[in-house]
């Protein structure tokens, strides 16, 4: 069963200015790219809670499922200065910096409310599997369906015929600008099916 409401969101609203580097976790590897495993004290862990809450305000009643206040959190360090946050051995939040937490995709196939729906074509399905930006056709195509999203919004990646989100991507433009440019970049993809990540199932 879905572990998600229904509710109308608006994620027109939702900006955030940040940057990744390109195809993150491409070539990403558990025993090269960890540099370490820490549980973090308390404090810190009621900051990233407090984040969290910024960030998905809109699901806080599942966040308390996904990150319980009495379980212990660990962050996993990574290079180019990216963290990974778990909770036991599930992995669920990854950052570049500063940057906003975005979901794994093993979290948003179990909570795919957390990030707005941005669907492709088929035809782009098997280039959106090996990595590749989503270009703005493969949206604004009769297989593509795009719901209202600011620039810089991170969202999700369906496809058209397929349950759940193939990758996590960021908004290059917004998604009305998508419709009228419609070409170009239209999503960057950051974390896909098949990727490092994805490979990356447990941490110790």
């Amino acid at each position: 069963s879905r572990q998600y409401c229904c509710r109308k969101l608006d994620w027109s609203s939702r900006k955030i200015s940040w940057s990744l580097p390109r195809k993150m976790f491409k070539k990403f590897e558990e025993k090269e790219s960890v540099t370490g495993v820490a549980q973090l004290k308390s404090s810190a862990q009621r900051g990233i809670r407090a984040k969290l809450l910024a960030e998905y305000g809109h699901c806080e009643e599942y966040l308390n499922q996904i990150v319980p206040k009495k379980e212990a959190m660990k962050i996993v360090k990574c290079h180019d200065h990216v963290e990974i946050i778990a909770i036991g051995n599930e992995l669920l939040f990854f950052r570049q910096r500063d940057g906003p937490f975005m979901p794994t995709l093993r979290l948003l196939h179990k909570y795919p409310i957390l990030l707005s729906h941005q669907q492709v074509d088929k035809g782009a399905i098997r280039f959106v599997l090996s990595g590749a930006n989503i270009m703005c056709p493969g949206l604004t195509s009769p297989g593509g369906k795009m719901s209202p999203a600011g620039k810089d919004t991170v969202v999700a990646i369906m496809a058209e015929g397929k349950e759940h989100a193939l990758a996590v991507g960021i908004l290059k433009m917004s998604t009305e600008d998508i419709t009228s440019i419609n070409k170009g970049v239209g999503v960057e993809n950051v974390h896909y099916l098949n990727d490092g990540l994805w490979h990356f199932k447990t941490v110790k």
